[in-house]
């Protein structure tokens, strides 16, 4: 039989035609609720209640993956369809509707889809790299969602736009979402007059399930059709988390019939050769056109179905991108976040007390420490720690989330970092529907300071009440060499999320030498309160604008002797138009002691006291789906003692065709204050040419007028076998500020080819 020529097998007593490979039994789980398993040729039933139910079909031969529904499959079997909106008019039927097929064999999960589109002359579809967001946030996407563990917490997420790019991540206990999962699968996608359609396969070896033969998970499946901004879902989620409604795994319909291949010993083994050509003035001896290789290996091994293990020897991150560079006005430190995919992948398991270590969906500001941040390994300020190796542990056992980590990394010279294993455990128990408590140790061999080790202990607890109410809290304590007071951190919050209504309360104490030195705290000595309230109405018939909202916030930080430190009152306004642009309004009273001197530039000191300042904001945001999009605001008010004029282009982005764009950003701050004037400019622009959705060059250039630091980061990337990758990297530093600009401070020519062998 030729590939693609679909044959299914008959899963229920009426199959389709086609040549079945024997019959399978479907059992729904016990004290299951919702429709029966539909009798095909049907893959879907529904009940009055708008429960559903799926069925997969099993084939006999591999889909050929080319995005055209041209096989066995698409006629003889039913797709699910009558998707039903949330945006712009909650539960009524998409006017774009689509069709979903499900199927899988011995090695693959597969799944179709037929998006139907009366208006293909604005399909929205200007990005094709893999991983960019603008995937999800700016163009047209499918996304399918699986619970393979049936937990209702948890989730899969890969979508994929017209163009054929793909976005991968993971849902965590129903409110996190994590970007950068980065499983091993493929997708093409296909247009037509009237729409688009796109064929996919999930290796069986990508994905961990519960163990046996016969599966049952969750299942979802998310459209948006960007130039309506049409949100549509094949069931219908609470409206109250608009884009992130994806996240309700409790949700998603009941997906049967899947049977998992006999349990192996799933090993994938990716070894790594690079080689590379370094100038760097400030290492000692100083090096100058150095040239250099290296090798090395990334393994991962199915412990059991449920539990996974990653292993590493002499770690490499030279393809990663660099970080964006951020200005500070502040007295405290920036929070950058992780891109190095070893860390990334299933960093929701270490995640503690509702806090996101990777920097998304923080709730209640960004004041609350991060207890592991794996920045913390492998880097000393921007300055790259050799990693000799290490592993990691995720996975479930039972109702217990498990995590635990373990790194070697070597010496620094030029910040004289000293060689230090770090480790992590993480144990998270669930209950009742969407609650768990669990505990988490971090630790270092060798302090920060180089003396003595240091260690992080502590438990926490989120409750989650009907759809839109979250309660977490935890508490911590740190254990260094000589401390032995002030210690300790916790915190408590609530947060309801309702379309129309929000609230936020919290309440965070940290002690003035609580000291994670595996985590983040941005500051030490605080007793914060945080009240927040929203109100967004929906205007009934307006064609323009899709919601207002109205929010109050007040944030008051004290120190531990209860002296007042900082006082916030803000007044927030936004407006949200139909075609996604956003108009907001922004009004901030502050009130802030400084016990300290405060060096907010290098030639301006502000000194010990009381200051009283207000500030208001302006800004238009141009959605995504345009020609051009971005950020425009301004910024104007009193500041410190003195005034502040800030003017910003944020996420700006130039769609030049579909392969080829511009993201340039740029601040301005003018700063008129008693002690003396000072300006920073911070300007940027990445510039990306994709030549397919697994192949592309993207350019990074930035300079910061702070720093004094002009940069370049220039990376090709290709895929050229599904999982295995070449990279070639150039990284550049120069000195914007020395007599002979521009003075180089480092370069590096790097190449690197990896290669995934499957067992």
């Amino acid at each position: 039989m030729l590939l693609g020529t679909c044959s299914i097998s008959a899963q229920s007593a009426e199959a389709p035609a086609g040549k079945p490979s024997g019959a399978t039994s479907l059992a729904l789980p016990a004290g299951y609720v919702g429709p029966p398993v539909p009798v095909a040729p049907a893959s879907v039933s529904r009940d009055a209640a708008g429960r559903m139910t799926l069925r997969a079909v099993r084939l006999t031969t591999p889909l050929r993956i080319d995005g055209a529904l041209d096989e066995a499959l698409y006629r003889e079997v039913e797709p699910a369809s009558d998707f039903i909106q949330i945006e712009p008019s909650d539960g009524e039927k998409a006017l774009n509707q689509t069709q979903v097929w499900l199927a899988f064999d011995n090695d693959n999960v597969y799944f179709a889809v037929n998006c139907f589109d009366n208006d293909m002359a604005h399909l929205v579809s200007t990005e094709m790299r893999r991983d960019n967001n603008l995937i999800f946030m700016g163009n047209d996407f499918v996304a399918f969602l699986f619970d393979t563990f049936y937990d209702k917490r948890n989730s899969l997420f890969l979508s994929f736009n017209p163009a054929g790019a793909r976005l991968e991540g993971q849902v965590s206990n129903e409110r996190v979402y994590l970007p950068d999962w980065n499983p091993v699968w493929s997708v093409k996608t296909q247009r037509r007059a009237d729409g688009w359609s796109a064929e996919a396969a999930v290796p069986f070896k990508s994905i961990r399930y519960r163990p046996g033969k016969s599966q049952v998970w969750g299942f979802q499946v998310q459209r948006m059709k960007r130039s309506t901004n049409e949100l549509s879902f094949l069931a219908h989620p609470p409206k109250s988390r608009l884009m992130q409604a994806y996240q309700h795994v409790s949700m998603y319909p009941t997906l049967v019939g899947i049977e998992a291949p006999s349990q192996t010993v799933n090993v994938d083994i990716k070894p790594y050769v690079t080689s590379n050509l370094v100038t760097d003035v400030n290492a000692s001896p100083r090096l100058s056109n150095d040239p250099g290789g290296d090798i090395g290996v990334d393994a991962k091994l199915g412990v059991t179905q449920n539990l996974s293990a990653d292993l590493t020897y002499n770690t490499d991150f030279a393809q990663i991108e660099a970080d964006d560079q951020q200005v500070n006005l502040t007295r405290f430190g920036l929070f950058f976040p992780e891109k190095r995919d070893f860390f990334l992948e299933n960093q929701g398991t270490f995640n503690f007390g509702g806090i996101n270590g990777g920097g998304f969906g923080t709730t209640a500001g960004s004041d609350a420490p991060i207890l592991f941040y794996s920045r913390r390994i492998g880097l000393n300020g921007s300055r790259l720690v050799p990693i000799k190796g290490g592993g990691r542990l995720t996975g479930r056992i039972g109702k217990f989330e498990v995590g635990a980590l373990n790194m070697q990394s070597g010496e620094e010279e030029v910040t004289a970092t000293r060689a230090t294993n770090f480790s992590v455990v993480r144990v998270k128990r669930d209950f009742l529907r969407k609650s768990s408590v669990g505990l988490i140790y971090t630790g270092r061999s060798v302090a920060l300071n180089g003396v003595g080790s240091n260690q992080t202990y502590g438990a926490d607890l989120s409750l989650a009440f009907f759809q839109n109410l979250n309660i977490d809290s935890y508490w911590a304590r740190t254990a260094t060499d000589g401390v032995t007071s002030g210690d300790r951190s916790y915190r408590s919050s609530l947060n309801f999320t309702g379309d129309r209504y929000g609230a936020q309360v919290e309440h965070l104490d940290v002690g003035e030498r609580f000291n994670p030195e595996v985590g983040f705290v941005r500051r030490v000595n605080l007793r914060k309160e945080h009240l927040q309230f929203r109100f967004s109405p929906r205007p009934r018939s307006s064609k323009r604008i899709r919601k207002y909202s109205y929010q109050a916030t007040m944030d008051v930080l004290r120190n531990r002797a209860g002296v007042m430190e900082l006082r916030e009152r803000d007044g927030d306004f936004w407006i949200d138009f139909q075609n996604a642009d956003k108009f907001r309004v922004y009004f901030v009273n502050s009130a802030e002691f400084l016990p300290a001197p405060f060096k907010i530039a290098s030639n301006v000191t502000l000194p010990v006291g009381s200051y009283n300042y207000n500030n208001i904001q302006v800004a238009y945001t141009i959605g995504q789906q345009h020609y051009f999009s971005g950020t425009m605001s301004l910024d104007y008010g009193t500041f410190y003692n003195g005034r502040k004029t800030t003017i910003t282009l944020g996420k700006g982005r130039l769609n030049l065709t579909s392969r080829l764009s511009t993201e340039p950003t740029w601040s301005l701050n003018m700063v008129r204050l008693l002690q003396g004037d000072f300006t920073t400019n911070l300007i940027g622009s990445r510039v990306t040419f994709a030549v397919t959705p697994l192949m592309f060059t993207n350019a990074l250039v930035q300079y910061s007028s702070t720093s004094g630091v002009v940069s370049a980061n220039i990376r090709f990337r290709w895929e050229y076998q599904p999982g295995s990758e070449l990279f070639v990297v150039y990284n550049e530093e120069r000195d914007a500020r020395a007599t002979a600009f521009p003075a180089l401070a480092n370069r590096a020519f790097i190449v690197k080819v990896n290669r995934l062998f499957r067992f």
